[in-house]
């Protein structure tokens, strides 16, 4: 059964009415993103534990941690980056998670990302080092201009890296973003799908400058995407992140209304492909 999860600071920008909309929606997961304007890696301990507090007291669970580890360039200084990622290892274990959402960076001003594959190959590496021996993973998550804005690339670093600590988070609508891709499903998916184990839900019509549609109803193929979830038997997370009002580098908004309807598009799509769905 696949589990309904959310980047609930598209909801609204407090924690407390995060948790409490997805608890009265039925969403079971909470992806942490921003906390009250604070990006979750900023949090000091006592911010922590209340955060933690709330979700356990709504009897949610973490899908992932949703860091912005890799967002960075590739001129800028590494090893302060790869403390953030120790740091975002020490969450995931304290938010009692098995993922870390992450990106494969950008290139130098005016160079092009895909002349950099050694240099970030040796940078994924040097987190899977710190990651082994853990019940962590890292989830990749393809996105516009980073190494890994194509399935191919996606792929490239895992077969490349080689453990399996890093694995694909797959969201179909930076497809179409980004690389102008249509039919994702039929093209992208195939590619990633050994390696995929987490799913974010975004739609997007092609065009579209910064406003996600409603799940469906882009040119992402999501009931596609989900009839795929049925045939492999899908169990994991599907993180909505549906950037209905604004989506930008590091986030979007959607809104309480448009959210649930969002949730509720998913649902239906689920349901007349005959995924099960919590």
């Amino acid at each position: 059964m696949a589990k309904l999860s959310a980047f609930a600071d598209e909801v609204t920008e407090d924690f407390r009415s995060q948790v409490e909309f997805l608890a009265k929606e039925r969403v079971g997961y909470i992806e942490p993103r921003f906390v009250n304007r604070k990006n979750i890696m900023d949090l000091n301990r006592s911010e922590l534990d209340e955060a933690r507090k709330m979700i356990c007291d709504r009897g949610l669970k973490v899908s992932a941690i949703g860091s912005p580890i890799g967002k960075v360039r590739l001129d800028e200084p590494f090893e302060p980056h790869l403390d953030k990622f120790k740091h975002a290892v020490d969450l995931a274990q304290f938010f009692e998670t098995p993922f870390i959402r992450m990106f494969s960076y950008y290139a130098p001003e005016g160079k092009n990302i895909d002349d950099y594959r050694d240099q970030v190959l040796e940078r994924m590496a040097a987190k899977v080092q710190v990651v082994e021996g853990t019940d962590v993973t890292m989830v990749h998550e393809n996105e516009a201009h980073i190494y890994g804005h194509t399935a191919e690339n996606c792929a490239d670093l895992v077969e490349a890296v080689g453990s399996d600590r890093l694995r694909l988070a797959y969201d179909p609508a930076n497809f179409v973003w980004g690389e102008k891709i249509t039919n994702n499903v039929e093209v992208c998916w195939p590619v990633m799908k050994p390696y995929v184990v987490h799913i974010h839900i975004k739609d997007w019509k092609l065009g579209a400058p910064d406003v996600g549609s409603l799940p469906g109803q882009g040119d992402g193929q999501i009931k596609e995407l989900l009839a795929e979830l049925v045939a492999m038997n899908y169990d994991g997370c599907m993180t909505m992140e549906p950037h209905l009002k604004t989506g930008g580098q590091f986030g979007g908004s959607t809104g309480p209304e448009l959210f649930a309807k969002a949730i509720a598009a998913v649902r239906k799509l689920a349901d007349q492909v005959g995924l099960a769905c919590d």
